[in-house]
């Protein structure tokens, strides 16, 4: 394995990200506080608790899912798509590295910058509720495991885009609804019987219900379904990129 290559390819990645690290701080920090003021002293105050935990600590969870979904999805779809945009990808294919590597320079890049957008609101957090993480180690492994899958997904779609707007397109019409419709700031147990069903095709309900179980110890699906969901979305992701590499789709065109 080239491991010189993957180290160029993340580096010149996360020295991207560096360039633009104030944007990339306040963002967050901004749209955290604003969604505490909005849902947790707005709304919060009409709910006083939500299976035993404040409002306010019980949306955290789904305020970082929701962050570092839509932050990896959209650093690792850059990543790759602007090469393809100037015309370097053609330099990346003929160099002596194989989609292995480059996939894990562009992912493992995409998914540090997610993670680290992740603990920033993490640590936000504390200055707004009273937070106390019951399983701190199955929380960071779920963090790591979403930030991987979601950058492999946004990979996928920087490839298949063929244009700045279908470059958004995914991530703003298809995941952040997913994740406000996911449970990310209810329990789906507050839903009638009918639409709990309905919720429970949304692939991201299992991820939000696992790492939400890492912080208060309940969650609305099993912890071993959630773990099957992100090990099966990855698997797919993976799946999906090997096959756009020994074909050679939208790569080549």
């Amino acid at each position: 394995m080239n491991l010189q290559a993957i180290y160029t390819i993340y580096m010149f990645e996360m020295k991207r990200f560096f360039r633009t690290l104030t944007q990339s701080l306040i963002s967050p920090v901004l749209s955290t506080s604003l969604y505490f003021v909005v849902f947790g002293a707005a709304i919060g105050s009409r709910i006083d608790q939500v299976e035993g935990v404040s409002y306010g600590a019980f949306i955290v969870p789904g305020l970082i899912m929701l962050s570092v979904m839509t932050q990896a999805t959209s650093n690792a779809s850059f990543g790759i798509y602007f090469p393809k945009f100037i015309g370097t990808i053609y330099e990346l294919l003929s160099a002596p590295v194989n989609f292995l590597e480059i996939v894990m320079g562009y992912v493992g890049a995409a998914a540090t910058k997610a993670l680290f957008i992740g603990v920033i609101i993490l640590i936000t957090a504390f200055f707004f509720v009273e937070i106390q993480i019951a399983h701190p180690l199955a929380m960071i492994a779920f963090l790591i495991l979403t930030c991987i899958s979601f950058s492999l997904l946004g990979f996928i779609i920087g490839i298949w885009a063929g244009n700045f707007e279908q470059l958004q397109l995914i991530p703003l019409l298809v995941i952040t609804p997913l994740v406000f419709l996911g449970g990310s700031f209810y329990s789906i147990t507050m839903l009638p019987p009918v639409w709990q069903t309905i919720t429970l095709f949304n692939p991201v309900v299992y991820l939000i219900s696992g790492f939400r179980w890492s912080f208060f110890g309940t969650a609305d699906v099993g912890i071993g379904i959630s773990l099957f969901a992100i090990a099966l979305f990855t698997g797919i992701c993976l799946a999906t990129i090997w096959w756009i590499f020994r074909t050679g789709w939208r790569i080549r065109q």
